[in-house]
């Protein structure tokens, strides 16, 4: 198997996004999306009580892509416009496709800040193509427990399928988009060949740990903590220099015109002030700010 090579590697540096300090890996300077992917944050991890609650996004609005959380600590509470409210627990995945229009809110839960304790995640905005934009909007949240796995030959390294496929194992996430999102947990010493597709854009990310790549590039906290590869192989390959967490993600390019703007991701600048005026006429929906 041919390996695909590393196009980029990148600093996972922190950024102010309003009162939160997290990680941004993509997009930076030198890296202004991995498409179809436009936005990947790593938040936390944060702790959590009744005196420090820096993570509680109140009701927003979405139009035109799908954002994901992978939440790797904690526990959030999810509800939104199509009358959802559920519970996210370490391990487990909400993926809205937000499409037409749809509000959410995400927080810790009051069960939680009461107790106290670290929230840590992954937020993830993975565009849709021009014709999808428009579509219904859809929410799916996977527990961890019931995301198949695959173990490596030295059963030292666990991939969990989120979405996509691999050695003909599905995830659990139905996809608008041919995408792979695994999260891999590797430990010290342990290996594995990662396979996909040359038809897909794809990337790597380290949260925590530290792991070679392909026998040439070191990833580990606070240095370079992600790649992109080019589309000139069909996997890579992994080696955990110690104990390692990381999400790779990949999908098929959709080669079309971006425009964001705040929390909506069209094609047009026309679209956008459309997103706008709708969300202010009330046709995404309502969401009460408190539960």
């Amino acid at each position: 198997m041919k390996h695909n090579t590393i196009k980029r590697v990148g600093r996972s540096d922190m950024v102010n996004m309003g009162p939160i300090r997290l990680r941004q890996p993509l997009p930076t300077q030198q890296i202004d999306m991995v498409d179809p992917f436009i936005l990947l944050h790593h938040y936390g991890p944060y702790k959590i009580d009744e005196r420090s609650n820096p993570f509680d996004l109140g009701p927003h609005p979405h139009r035109g892509f799908e954002p994901v959380t992978f939440l790797i600590q904690g526990e959030q509470l999810h509800r939104d416009s199509l009358g959802n409210e559920s519970i996210v627990k370490a391990g487990d995945v909400q993926w809205t496709t937000a499409g037409r229009g749809i509000i959410h809110a995400e927080g810790p839960t009051k069960d939680f800040v009461r107790k106290g304790g670290t929230i840590e995640g992954i937020q993830l905005w993975l565009n849709l193509p021009a014709e999808k934009k428009m579509i219904q909007p859809k929410y799916q949240h996977a527990k961890y427990e019931d995301f198949n796995t695959i173990l490596s030959e030295d059963t030292m390294v666990e991939t969990r399928i989120i979405a996509g496929e691999i050695n003909n194992e599905f995830g659990k996430i139905a996809t608008q988009t041919p995408v792979n999102a695994f999260m891999i947990d590797a430990k010290a010493n342990g290996s594995e060949t990662i396979q996909f597709l040359n038809s897909h854009q794809g990337m790597l990310y380290l949260l925590n740990g530290k792991a070679k790549i392909n026998n040439k590039e070191t990833l580990e906290l606070n240095e370079n903590q992600f790649i992109q590869f080019n589309q000139d192989g069909n996997g890579f390959y992994i080696e955990a220099l110690e104990d390692s967490l990381l999400l790779f993600l990949s999908g098929e390019p959709f080669n079309e015109p971006v425009k964001t703007y705040g929390p909506y991701v069209m094609n047009t600048q026309t679209e956008i002030m459309e997103a706008l005026r709708d969300y202010q006429m009330g046709k995404m929906g309502f969401l009460p700010a408190s539960y």
